[in-house]
Parts: C-alpha cells; sequence; structure tokens
C-alpha cells in the first residue's frame, strides 16, 4: 500500500527538475515587470520631476504648498524657502514641501 501511495506523489515535471523550478517562478516574475511599469517607474519619473522643479525654484515664484498655501517667493536658503503669503506675512518652509509652481 506505501508503494501505491509513493508512486502518486512523484510527478513527472519535479523529476525533471530545473524547468519545474523555473515556471513555479514565472508568475511572480511577470508580476514584478507588471508593478515595475506601473508603480515603480512612474513614481521614480514623478520624484526625479519633483526635484528638479525643487532645484530651480528662485525668488519672485509663485508656488503652492503641500499644505496647500499660495505664495510667493521672497528669499531662499539652502534647504528653506521663505514666503509670503499676505502683505507683511512671510512664512518660512522647507524647499520640498513646495508642491507646484503656480504659473
Amino acid at each position: 500500500m506505501t508503494g501505491l501511495a509513493y508512486a502518486m506523489g512523484q510527478s513527472g515535471v519535479a523529476a525533471e527538475g530545473v524547468p519545474g523550478g523555473l515556471m513555479n517562478f514565472l508568475p511572480f516574475i511577470l508580476m514584478f515587470v507588471i508593478f515595475y511599469f506601473l508603480l515603480i517607474r512612474p513614481q521614480q519619473k514623478k520624484a526625479k520631476m519633483h526635484t528638479q522643479m525643487v532645484e530651480s525654484l528662485k525668488s519672485g515664484d509663485k508656488v503652492v504648498t503641500s499644505g496647500g498655501i499660495y505664495g510667493k517667493i521672497i528669499s531662499l536658503e539652502d534647504a528653506a524657502v521663505k514666503i509670503e503669503v499676505a502683505d507683511k506675512v512671510q512664512i518660512k518652509i522647507l524647499r520640498n514641501n513646495v508642491a507646484v509652481k503656480d504659473e
């Protein structure tokens, strides 16, 4: 009886070894490729564009912060930006918190 159970447990694909193992990982490889092109690559592209925008900021640009505050850049520092949000009202924010250049 144990001989019958042992014979039923064997499969032809497992006996070959490598092709069966590679075929088992093929769906995971395809999923990674799909995720790369649909999620990872566009996110990297967006981050690169934001970095370029932050580096190109200059005094006088109108911007919108990530918090939704509209303002005009008064001065730039290494890691910070001073923005005028109303007459004689200035705030200081981090450069990375500038979300959009308002054209």
